[in-house]
């Protein structure tokens, strides 16, 4: 999975444990246990490779920012309106509603 450099250092550096993704057909045959390679983009010039430790399923983006830390996004001191004008930047509302939420809990 592509992953963008201040996403990819943080992970690299503990500092986020959860990665947000569309529920997609894709993300569903994600499994607690796997490992997921994330490249570094644009650059791909360096790839990370994380454990999956749980998994959990949501609506909306929002619901999602309720349930979990925003420290475990890597996004202590953010408001919820800018965490999900983030998320919005990445996806679209249209993504959420048509796909859910994945909120993919990872160690390094």
């Amino acid at each position: 999975m592509g992953l963008y450099g201040e996403y990819f250092h943080a992970i690299k550096v503990g500092k986020k444990t959860v990665e947000v993704r569309l529920n997609d057909e894709k993300r569903r045959e994600i499994k607690v246990g796997d490992s997921i390679e994330f490249l570094k983009v644009p650059q791909q010039d360096e790839i990370l490779k994380v454990q999956v430790i749980d998994l959990r399923k949501y609506d909306t983006f929002e619901a999602m920012y309720n349930d979990i830390s925003f420290k475990d996004f890597d996004c202590e001191g953010w408001t919820m309106k800018e965490l999900i004008a983030g998320t919005y930047e990445i996806y679209s509302p249209e993504q959420e509603k048509e796909w859910g939420t994945l909120a993919i809990m990872i160690e390094y």
